[in-house]
């Protein structure tokens, strides 16, 4: 009986001690467990306090190139054949220099009979003049009468009358003559031909167009709310649509805004050895100064519906916290870009990483180590 009772009780208490070890052995599972989620839970982050730079003032707009201006050269004679033409689109020409050349036969023959009328004319003339100077002579005498000196100073105004259009009608045929040959206005770049050799021309017809002194200009969009802030003279930073950097001035300011687009025309003078052509795209800056600003590094930035957040990491019940806060950007210098709003001067956020981030994650904060040398 004794034994059967040290049995039952001996049996009694391994049970006991084997319930109390599964009890320690979960415990210490369950520890264990926590350790690892809050382990788990710290993402390793560096931070980046914002910080105060000064970044340029800059307005942007879009335009088009185009010349600067462009004259358009055309006939001034017609009917006549063009016989020759010396210059072809994109050509540099100087002023005063010969583009092309009308068959001038037939102005030449014009001419020849123009010239044989005043002769003509003046010789008549010199008859007419000397026989009314002979009869004022004898006006007194009474060898003629009052109505025959009256014909013979008629007869001489006459005669100068018709020498008068005989010399104009000489000049007109000179023009024209001249005009056979047509020379250009002004120096610069050819920028279209339609002449073509054999054709007849009419007068007025274009034959040429020619941008003058080679000058181009980029005619840029502005908002009108932006046109006080724009000088005559300021510097303006432009790209091409191939890439090309060139640096222009402003020359003026359109004296209208469109009624449409409420934009306004700013005329900025190219310099004449850019690469830039007529007709171009072409986006610019206009530089307005430097101003202090806060800035943070691209990296810290998150974009997240459509908005833009910076995670804040701060110290909360002995543990680090990254905390999201929405903040508004302004102007970018290379991996600079401005914070508007929603940040102070040197507060700490995480400068990388924070796309993997959730609002009020603990994370691990590791100071950012210098390269090695």
């Amino acid at each position: 009986m004794t034994s059967t009772m040290q049995y039952l009780r001996s049996q009694s208490l391994a049970i006991k001690l084997l319930s109390l070890f599964l009890i320690m052995t979960s415990v210490s599972n369950a520890t264990f467990a926590k350790e690892v989620v809050e382990v788990n839970s710290a993402l390793t982050v560096n931070v980046v306090q914002v910080q105060h730079v000064s970044l340029p003032l800059r307005i942007s707009a879009n335009g088009n190139v185009a010349a600067w201006q462009e004259a358009i050269i055309g006939s001034e004679v017609s009917g006549l054949r063009l016989t020759q033409v010396l210059v072809n689109v994109g050509d540099t020409v100087i002023k005063g220099q010969l583009l092309a050349e009308f068959s001038a036969d037939e102005v030449i023959a014009e001419f020849n009979q123009a010239k044989g009328k005043l002769m003509e004319a003046e010789a008549q003339g010199r008859e007419a003049i000397a026989n009314a100077d002979r009869a004022r002579t004898l006006q007194n005498t009474g060898a003629m009468s009052s109505q025959q000196i009256d014909q013979y100073t008629t007869a001489a105004d006459t005669a100068k009358a018709r020498i008068e259009v005989a010399q104009a009608e000489v000049q007109i045929q000179q023009i024209k003559l001249k005009n056979t040959k047509i020379y250009a206005p002004d120096s610069g770049v050819i920028s279209a031909r339609t002449a073509t050799v054999g054709s007849v021309i009419a007068a007025g017809n274009e034959l040429f167009r020619l941008i003058r002194q080679s000058k181009l200009e980029w005619r840029a969009e502005v908002v009108s709310t932006d046109i006080a802030k724009i000088k005559e003279g300021m510097q303006v930073n432009i790209t091409t649509a191939d890439g090309s950097k060139i640096i222009g001035k402003v020359r003026k300011t359109s004296p209208t805004v469109d009624i449409l687009t409420r934009n306004i025309l700013i005329y900025v003078d190219l310099p004449s050895n850019s690469a830039a052509k007529a007709g171009m795209y072409a986006k610019g800056e206009f530089l307005l100064g430097q101003s202090n600003a806060l800035a943070l590094p691209q990296q810290a930035l998150v974009l997240r519906d459509g908005f833009t957040y910076v995670f804040e990491v701060n110290a909360q019940n002995g543990k680090m916290v990254a905390k999201q806060i929405k903040v508004q950007t302004g102007r970018r210098l290379l991996n600079l870009v401005e914070i508007v709003s929603g940040v102070k001067l040197q507060q700490s956020v995480v400068a990388s990483g924070g796309g993997f981030l959730a609002d009020n994650d603990v994370v691990k904060v590791v100071p950012v180590q210098s390269p090695k040398k």
